[in-house]
């Protein structure tokens, strides 16, 4: 059997000590939503290859289920632990942020 998996990188603009700070690549539009979009953006590409896992392991499973000979079960397995995993980091991302949230909302002034 010869399992490859792709190795997985954090993006150029998300790893701590690289890239440019928002502020420095052009004021307030760099934060709002300009191409790297900050934290915001980061976000949203963290979203979407979370998305992207959940539908290629929902592909995989049915291609399994209709019995496609080109799609093994160890593939099929590896993409469902693949979305799941993202689906539960992004679960606790969104917990974290809840709570930054509601304690900063609860500060007294």
């Amino acid at each position: 059997m010869d399992l490859k998996l792709q190795p997985l990188t954090m993006p150029t603009a998300v790893r701590p000590g690289t890239g440019v700070r928002p502020a420095a690549a052009g004021g307030a539009q760099g934060v709002a939503g300009g191409v790297g979009g900050g934290f915001s953006g980061a976000l949203k590409s963290a979203l979407n290859s979370v998305s992207a896992a959940q539908n290629e392991s929902t592909r995989l499973q049915r291609e399994v289920q209709l019995e496609n000979p080109k799609v093994s079960l160890e593939e099929t397995m590896v993409a469902i632990q693949k979305a799941q995993i993202g689906f539960q980091a992004t679960l606790h991302v969104r917990n974290r942020m809840v709570q930054a949230y509601t304690d900063i909302m609860n500060m007294q002034v």
